[in-house]
């Protein structure tokens, strides 16, 4: 349960499903099918949908490589945090957002694995949120060259342990796509 008072709702928070970001990705086209499957599904049941999108000298604000993937399309009114540093509440507006709509759990998607998808979910889990990673939809790029794991063991591992991570008043949890359920 939340430990942010009289915020029930759940939310969908997609990261950095970027044109340049899914290019250099292990496994794109499942992964970016399992996120248009959630959209799909977040929008019928009325959840809110919250888009994060990165940028950075690699990515530049408004170019091709910075726009999300052709098969992701924003509807008019779901709210784009632009961010810049791998927690999307940092420096952002999306605590804010969230606090707007009451949600006080989030199901998250996206991109990099290692990077952005993991300081979110820690540092939303530190802010009181409640948070469902879902397990086949989520990605990065091979960084092997400087030491990592290979992306599929990245993947593993970070659903593994974040299975297990807890914190007082709050919950974690990794499920696949098709176990996500928006109306809880």
């Amino acid at each position: 349960m939340t430990t942010l008072q009289d915020r029930p709702a759940t939310a969908l928070l997609v990261i950095d499903v970027q044109n340049d970001v899914m290019a250099e990705a292990w496994n794109p086209a499942p992964v970016i099918a399992n996120i248009v499957d959630l959209v799909d599904r977040a929008r019928a049941a009325g959840t809110p949908l919250v888009w994060v999108q990165h940028n950075d000298e690699g990515l530049p604000l408004g170019s091709r490589e910075w726009e999300y993937v052709p098969e992701l399309v924003r509807a008019e009114g779901e709210p784009v945090v632009h961010k810049t540093f791998g927690d999307a509440f940092e420096g952002t507006g999306l605590e804010e957002i969230l606090a707007g709509s009451g949600v006080g759990r989030l199901v998250v998607a996206g991109a990099e694995t290692d990077m952005c998808i993991r300081s979110t979910i820690h540092g939303a889990l530190a802010r009181g949120y409640d948070v469902t990673l879902v397990g086949d939809a989520h990605t990065a790029g091979d960084k092997s060259e400087w030491g990592a794991p290979p992306v599929e063991q990245v993947i593993a591992h970070t659903n593994l342990y974040w299975q297990f991570q807890r914190a007082p008043g709050r919950t974690a949890a990794v499920v696949e796509t098709e176990a996500v359920d928006f109306s809880a």
